[in-house]
């Protein structure tokens, strides 16, 4: 299996609002907003998407890095639909952290 890059970039906040404002004030589009608080943004130059998800406040704000992997030739990885239309895995690095992984192709 061989990442071809960063997919996108997780983040949890307690004000889906102010940070939606934050990353468009740097420069992101936003490329589209769900109705319970959340959205994906874009820099204009390409690259990862960053989406944005509102969590209550007694849980602390993440930051999760996704991954992009060819779905062939991911032996051993087990992948699951997600509800927003992808397929992803998590798998763990040699010291413990969880990674994303994101399916591309057939």
């Amino acid at each position: 299996m061989t990442a071809s890059g960063i997919e996108a970039v997780f983040l949890t906040t307690h004000n889906w609002g102010a940070a939606a404002k934050f990353f468009t004030d740097l420069g992101f589009e936003l490329d589209f907003e769900t109705d319970h608080s959340s959205g994906r943004l874009r820099a204009p130059s390409g690259g990862p998407y960053l989406f944005v998800a509102e969590v209550p406040q007694d849980q602390e704000p993440q930051t999760q890095v996704v991954l992009r992997v060819a779905a062939e030739g991911a032996a051993g990885v087990d992948f699951t639909d997600t509800h927003y239309g992808t397929r992803e895995a998590v798998v763990q690095d040699p010291d413990g952290r969880e990674w994303t992984l994101q399916s591309v192709g057939a």
